[in-house]
């Protein structure tokens, strides 16, 4: 690991300052922010990241904190650990597919450390994006290694040129809730749709997400909805005890008096560089009972489109099987 120097700012203005340099520089040399540190000091370890300085956001008062106001809105602050969010009763009651993904990450030790804004910026987990003497397409080569090498664990929608999925199991239930992320930096605070906050390779293969340098994210925002009391979370790993999703899909769904759909929601994680909504199976939803013919045709629906590399063909099928058991997890819901 390369030296650097360590700041702790006492406010979001300070960090932010602390974050930015003279000229602009590389993503891998630029200071970076440190909450839990789980996926930076690793990246750090493996020398993908060399950053000069780390600015450490747990001197930051208040960013640790989880509110629920009068009409039932969360909010999480970024240093929030994903064991707080998981043993939070009101999240229990009112988000059950968040407490469920918060549940599904790691380890216990590692959800005491990891945090909310961590999960959802952490880096691709990419075999050849994780080797240091390797220049892929995300480090500034020019070859995306997995489309001739090994892919098992890599892209089958949204892939190309780089065929990255991205990490997160917050980000797709997050985003099925309708999540807005709020965002601190130079040019002041900005608050966008959490979908809006992950990017394609298409528009930027070196890069994840919409911050810029100096900008951090300090907090999310759910919205209480008829969706999100109707929530789950659903994820396929290869080790049970903790391993990233080799396919996750997250599902919520209103429903009215006679159990027909009045909304649906269903976002995939593990299969795509961002996570991967699915409108047209949300569409094909409205209106209908989730019946066994239903949640089989909404499960062929949401993989459509797929381009599998030559590995990896099975989380097609491994997908459409995780739709199915979440919409018949709805189903049979009483929330």
């Amino acid at each position: 690991m390369k030296a650097f120097e360590w700041v702790s700012p006492k406010t979001i203005a300070d960090a932010v300052r602390q974050l930015q340099t003279p000229k602009p520089l590389e993503p891998e040399v630029a200071p970076q922010a440190i909450a839990g540190g789980q996926d930076l000091l690793t990246n750090m370890k493996d020398r993908i990241l060399r950053p000069p300085r780390l600015v450490n956001l747990k001197s930051i008062p208040g960013l640790d904190r989880i509110e629920v106001d009068s009409s039932g809105a969360l909010r999480l602050g970024a240093l929030v650990t994903l064991a707080q969010l998981e043993e939070h009763a009101e999240v229990r009651k009112r988000f059950p597919g968040l407490t469920e993904a918060a549940h599904s990450i790691a380890t216990p030790q590692i959800r005491n450390l990891g945090t909310v804004g961590g999960n959802l910026c952490q880096r691709p987990r990419c075999w050849y994006f994780r080797l240091e003497e390797v220049i892929c397409l995300k480090k500034g080569g020019d070859e995306c290694y997995p489309e001739s090498g090994e892919n098992k664990y890599n892209a089958i929608l949204g892939g190309g040129p780089s065929h990255i999925v991205h990490p997160s199991d917050l980000a797709p239930i997050l985003v099925a809730l309708g999540a807005t992320v709020t965002i601190a930096g130079p040019g002041g605070t900005r608050t966008i749709p959490l979908e809006k906050f992950f990017i394609l390779p298409a528009e930027d293969p070196r890069r994840e997400n919409v911050l810029v340098p100096g900008e951090i994210v300090t907090s999310v925002l759910v919205s209480p909805s008829a969706v999100a009391a109707r929530s789950t979370y659903l994820k396929f790993k290869e080790r049970p005890s903790h391993d990233f999703a080799l396919s996750a899909v997250a599902a919520a769904a209103d429903l009215d008096p006679n159990r027909k759909v009045r909304e649906a929601r269903l976002v995939l994680g593990g299969v795509a560089p961002i996570p991967w909504r699915i409108p047209k199976a949300e569409a094909f939803l409205a209106g209908k009972m989730l019946d066994p013919a239903t949640i089989e045709e909404a499960g062929k629906l949401a993989l459509k489109g797929a381009t599998p590399l030559p590995k990896n063909g099975y989380k097609v099928r491994l997908t459409e099987a995780l739709v199915r058991r979440a919409l018949s997890r709805l189903s049979a819901s009483q929330g």
